[in-house]
């Protein structure tokens, strides 16, 4: 079994930054791909941020050159920081892992943490 555990979200103006942290844990498992969602009442979840299985990065075109996305591979930890949020980035921003166990690939999504950017 392997959780999701994150952590950084809050409210703050426009303008301003925050960073996001999900944390992986569990035994003997191999994270495949990382990333981050984000999802608004009534409308589907979205890719923000993520890790390919290759190693390479893939950004929603609406953060571009606002979010970073990192790892911590010692950790299992991926880090999203945000910076130049809008009102618009407001959303609940979930951690997704691809996870390989005992040969087989799993996916798993952490709790939601909420992000509110007021203008």
């Amino acid at each position: 079994q392997v959780q999701l555990v994150e952590s950084g979200g809050g409210l703050v103006q426009a303008g301003g930054s925050l960073r996001l942290s999900c944390a992986a844990s569990g035994r003997s498992f191999s994270i495949n791909t990382m990333g981050w969602y984000r999802q608004n009442p009534g409308k589907q979840r979205e890719l923000v941020a993520g890790f390919t299985s290759a190693g390479s990065t893939n950004y929603a075109d609406s953060v571009k050159g606002r979010f970073t996305i990192s790892t911590d591979n010692a950790k299992n930890t991926v880090h999203l920081r945000m910076n130049s949020l809008k009102p618009e980035d407001t959303a609940v921003y979930y951690c997704k892992a691809n996870i390989y166990y005992r040969g087989t690939y799993y996916t798993y999504w952490g709790q939601g943490t909420q992000v509110t950017v007021s203008s």
